[in-house]
């Protein structure tokens, strides 16, 4: 029996047509790309052919957020819909971590699973690496990756003493230790190609979730595509991750269900500035990864569904990742939580059929639950607090970091439709704006907190503990 495909490449008008045949599902999703590291974004340094093809043959989203610029937190908020310290997932979880994802979280494995659908990830989980808290107990059949991030492991440049042999993982078992991390990105694809055409010719639909450690330091390419790129160890990075997508791309085709299929891309967050030639470049953005400036939390969202998404259509609504999951569920029919949760369904965007946003403001969250900032049509509103920046500092090179100053910031207003890099604060002339942004955000206090403040919140569900 034929089937639609909906492929999920997260990094980012027709209408979804009435059928009873289940779409299948594909998200990937890659660590640490900036807005500015794709050429449909503004690089030039490299090319990016096949995600450039994706953009002209569907739609991409020029002011697409994640909840928190950091790894973990990011991800909570994809795979649940909501804000990451609704759930109790702050920074970046590592080995010595005794929490993860709660068991009461639903997550987009789960929604699959709920509608009959095979399941796998591969790449990095980052949500826990106890076996409460892996994969395949929440909503996967199968998962071969990482548990955290790549660079936890003892050949750190920094500190190598702070962490143990990195594990590799099949389903819930482990298989080895510091894997070569050059093959990383062409396992998992292979994994990947392997998994679409089992289940594409098998007549059960499937949801696949692509979760690259790459670019996220250390850097490493397969050898057969170093030099490729022309822009060095960084751009090889991303050729591969390219070359990776065409790969997803091209086998949909063989199997016959190119048109039936959805294909998304983004990044968990902005790029990790102290890394220098290690490091992707969010430009136009102010600063990067660890911070709710512009730079850390807007990434680049591209979507491709042949008949089902117009071609070339630039989307400039603000969306951002907690909206996946409901619009997902929205295409597949699925029931959403009973709980709260945050995201809206943002299908008329992604179609053209609407430029109106579901949402009257977006949060942004970091540390342990400081609200940074509030982004409301044009205009983004920022709270006292202490953020890392490069100015005045050395980067760093070559897989060594350099070291971040630090700064705060008051109160200050963006018009972000003017000045996309923030670099003039309005907030003296627009005082009414300022008012209006401070009761959303005090709004939204109320329910999930900010410590800043000294406020708990109402509505804060716990991450899970080892018991």
């Amino acid at each position: 029996m034929s089937k639609y495909l909906v492929l999920l490449f997260l990094f980012g008008a027709g209408c979804l047509q009435e059928t009873s045949i289940s779409p299948n599902v594909v998200i990937m999703f890659v660590d640490d790309m900036g807005y500015g590291d794709l050429g449909v974004y503004g690089q030039t340094n490299y090319t990016t052919a096949n995600l450039d093809r994706m953009a002209e043959e569907g739609v991409h989203f020029t002011n697409f957020y994640v909840s928190q610029a950091v790894c973990s937190a990011s991800r909570a908020s994809l795979l649940t819909g909501n804000y990451a310290n609704r759930i109790g997932i702050h920074g970046a979880l590592g080995p010595s971590n005794t929490h993860g994802l709660h068991h009461d979280e639903v997550t987009i494995g789960e929604l699959f699973k709920s509608k009959g659908y095979a399941t796998a990830i591969y790449g990095k989980w980052h949500l826990g690496h106890q076996p409460e808290f892996l994969p395949m107990e929440h909503g996967f059949d199968e998962f071969y990756g990482i548990p955290y991030s790549n660079d936890m492991w003892p050949f750190h440049p920094e500190n190598p003493e702070a962490w143990g042999d990195l594990p590799t993982m099949e389903r819930d078992s482990i298989v080895g230790y510091n894997t070569d991390q050059s093959v990383f990105t062409t396992d998992f694809t292979q994994r990947s190609v392997d998994f679409i055409r089992t289940h594409a010719t098998s007549g059960n639909p499937f949801f696949l979730y692509i979760a690259h450690p790459m670019p996220h330091v250390p850097l490493f390419v397969s050898e057969d595509r170093i030099g490729e790129s022309g822009a060095g160890l960084y751009g090889d990075v991303i050729h591969e991750i390219d070359w990776s997508m065409g790969q997803i791309l091209q086998t949909l085709h063989e199997v016959g269900v190119d048109e039936q299929t959805l294909v998304l891309f983004a990044s968990d967050n902005g790029p990790w500035l102290s890394y220098g030639n290690h490091a992707g470049t969010a430009n136009p953005l102010r600063e990067g990864k660890g911070t709710a400036w512009e730079g850390g939390v807007r990434v680049p969202l591209i979507a491709r569904w042949p008949g089902q998404l117009p071609e070339g259509l630039s989307v400039g609504t603000p969306a951002m990742t907690i909206d996946v999951f409901p619009t997902l569920a929205h295409l597949i029919d699925a029931s959403l939580p009973e709980h709260p949760i945050d995201g809206q369904n943002i299908w008329p965007l992604m179609t053209g059929q609407s430029d109106d946003s579901p949402h009257p403001a977006y949060f942004f969250w970091y540390r342990d639950n400081e609200l940074h900032g509030v982004r409301s049509g044009p205009w983004k509103l920022y709270f006292p607090h202490r953020y890392r920046t490069m100015i005045g500092q050395e980067s760093g090179a070559n897989g060594m970091p350099g070291k971040y100053a630090y700064q705060n910031t008051g109160i200050e207003l963006y018009d972000l439709d003017t000045d996309i890099a923030e670099i003039d604060d309005v907030s003296e002339k627009h005082p009414e704006v300022v008012e209006r942004l401070t009761l959303l955000a005090d709004s939204m206090r109320a329910i999930l907190g900010d410590r800043l403040m000294g406020m708990e919140g109402t509505q804060v569900r716990p991450s899970g503990k080892i018991q």
